[in-house]
């Protein structure tokens, strides 16, 4: 049975597979004692030292590289907002451009097309797209970055493959993905021994994670040999769609947006596109305020920008509080979050829902649109399923505060 997972989040969190990505989703721990960079500036890493860089500097180099790949963080907005900066300024000095994005499998590029050409709404390019079924991530983090490309008629590429691969990879191995299956990607190069011990450390922890004694996993392992394979694709997938734009006679920049664990130090998408022949890629980073100037070493990245501080207000608990599965026979609740306005409004776990504001709720994707779009201090009637019995539940948004 194929079953998809989903919580329900005003800001959901990312349902993308889990992997070195991950590595590009949190900022590391703060160390205000070491913290020296220099805020709402570049700093160029520099041998054992790193110096501060002016815009012009850094952006006027990279607009002659073939492929420049921006980090993030993918749950903190002043990433995104960063990234929509520098894709202006990049624009500016360079039109002529592409911009990949991780965030979505190859097999939606006609709706990227679409999206890019004018033919399509917010909500319709979501849906089309599969955003909630895929990265699932708040869309307001990413919009803006979308938009700039509709805007401008700058042509959209999905650098991902579909998240069944990476498991199917991560499970059997490369060797037993038919060809047939395989997307199109070719088989990744082999990553450095440093990338290799850091992809271990991953594996490991994902070990401890399912309650096993991490101690005894061993790169000798087959399971970990084929998690290296599936990273690996990963990175060889968005790198094979970044040297792909450069094939052309236009000879675009290509510029690709992913989480920054697939490029700090050159071990992921960058080591993979110099496989490939592409040599002369550029690599930016967002950093927090308070980054270990420590970490900030050669090889980082090209140059790194340092975001000020801010306010951050008290995240929002879950709107609705539940985790969705999706199989053949609809949409059933697996999980009620304690104390919650689920559970305040009488769903239990188990639950079938058959009807969300009195439309079938078939997918995952729709009743979560459904809670999203629904207006504070307003009633969103529901029906479920509950064994043999028929239930009609409404559920009371509080008002706005």
């Amino acid at each position: 049975m194929n079953t998809k997972l989903s919580w329900i989040f005003v800001a959901a969190l990312s349902a993308a597979s889990v992997s070195v990505s991950a590595l590009g989703q949190h900022a590391p721990a703060s160390a205000p004692a070491r913290a020296c960079l220099n805020v709402a500036a570049w700093t160029v890493p520099d041998g054992e030292h790193f110096r501060a860089a002016g815009t012009a500097e850094v952006l006027t180099r990279m607009v002659k590289r073939d492929v420049v790949l921006l980090g993030e963080y993918h749950d903190i907005v002043d990433d995104h907002r960063w990234q929509l900066q520098t894709l202006a300024a990049l624009y500016a000095l360079q039109p002529n451009m592409i911009i990949g994005f991780e965030m979505f499998p190859r097999r939606v590029q006609p709706v990227l097309d679409r999206w890019v050409a004018g033919k399509l709404t917010d909500r319709q390019f979501l849906e089309q797209s599969e955003w909630d079924k895929g990265w699932n991530m708040p869309t307001e983090l990413y919009m803006p970055l979308f938009q700039f490309a509709r805007i401008n008629r700058i042509p959209m590429v999905a650098l991902n493959i579909d998240q069944n691969l990476s498991k199917a990879i991560a499970e059997k191995g490369w060797d037993a993905i038919p060809e047939t299956e395989r997307e199109g990607v070719g088989r990744a190069a082999a990553p450095s021994d440093v990338y290799r011990d850091l992809l271990f450390e991953i594996h490991r922890g994902h070990v401890l994670a399912q309650g096993k004694d991490g101690m005894k996993t061993r790169k000798s392992d087959s399971a970990f040999r084929y998690f290296v394979e599936s990273q690996t694709t990963w990175d060889r997938a968005m790198a094979e769609a970044l040297s792909r734009q450069r094939a052309g006679r236009e000879k675009p920049l290509a510029v690709g947006i992913m989480g920054s664990g697939h490029i700090r130090f050159g071990y992921g998408v960058p080591h993979q596109l110099h496989a490939l022949g592409v040599k002369n890629v550029g690599t930016l980073l967002p950093l927090p305020f308070d980054y270990d100037c420590d970490e900030v070493r050669a090889g980082l990245a090209d140059a790194v920008f340092t975001l000020p501080e801010q306010a951050v207000a008290k995240p929002e608990p879950p709107r609705l509080g539940v985790r969705l599965e999706e199989n053949e026979d609809g949409v059933r609740i697996a999980q009620v979050t304690a104390d919650s306005l689920a559970e305040k409004s009488g769903l239990k776990s188990g639950d079938r829902l058959l009807a969300v504001a009195g439309l079938p709720a078939k997918k995952a994707a729709s009743v979560i649109s459904s809670v999203r779009e629904q207006p504070s201090g307003t009633w969103l009637p529901l029906r479920v399923q509950r064994g043999d019995q028929l239930l009609d539940l409404v559920v009371k948004f509080p008002p706005a505060p």
